[in-house]
């Protein structure tokens, strides 16, 4: 298995300036990584600099509470995907959640991914701020909502994934679902461990090293 088409490189601090994206891209490019995820602000030029290249464009919306009403987290993505967005990750409302609005927490999913088409939608659970009977739910409403990944984390909590989290969603979403892990994820031992468990892909936040006999995050 080449471990490097199953990672993406996330930049999403506030401070991010054009030339770490630029960098950022080459970087991604060079590697052959998956893809790559930032604030939608640089889509545009990342779409430009990735032109010729399969590295996808992730962005996200609603970023990173999942807070905002509906209706911005569907303008910020379909502006996204007119800039030139492969994917679109999106963090659940988890006040929704935890107040049993489930249908709530159903539209605002649904809402953003019919707005977007047929382009990959990933819902961002937060694992670290629900319980377990909270995971679950996400989980099934997320079926419900026909998304295309649940991603574990944001990378802006007190933590991440989990390999005991991936195989409750595993259980829960069996294979109808793919699974991103993220969230202090810092070497390739751990990326492994990840996809063995059920993962589909690793999101990881610095990539420093990558040749033929290492391959090191930090």
């Amino acid at each position: 298995m080449n471990i490097l088409k199953h990672i993406d490189y996330s930049l999403l601090k506030s401070t991010t300036t054009e030339r770490e994206i630029i960098d950022f891209c080459h970087d991604a490019k060079d590697k052959g990584l998956n893809g790559i995820c930032m604030n939608s602000s640089y889509v545009a030029l990342a779409k430009q600099l990735l032109k010729y290249t399969d590295v996808k464009i992730g962005t996200v919306v609603g970023f990173p509470l999942g807070a905002m009403a509906t209706e911005a987290k569907v303008y910020e993505a379909k502006k996204a995907v007119a800039d030139g967005a492969d994917e679109i990750d999106m963090v659940m409302n988890l006040g929704f959640l935890k107040s049993k609005n489930y249908v709530s927490v159903l539209k605002d999913i649904t809402d953003v991914k019919l707005a977007i088409g047929k382009v990959p939608l990933k819902v961002v659970l937060e694992i670290s701020e629900i319980n377990k009977n909270e995971i679950i739910k996400a989980c099934e409403i997320c079926l419900d909502a026909k998304v295309d990944y649940i991603k574990t984390s944001s990378g802006f909590t007190k933590s991440g994934a989990t390999l005991t989290c991936i195989k409750m969603i595993k259980k829960t979403i069996k294979n109808r679902i793919k699974i991103i892990a993220s969230g202090g994820i810092h070497d390739l031992e751990t990326a492994k461990k990840y996809l063995e468990t059920g993962a589909h892909r690793v999101d990881v936040s610095n990539l420093i090293k990558v040749d033929d006999q290492s391959h090191a995050f930090y």
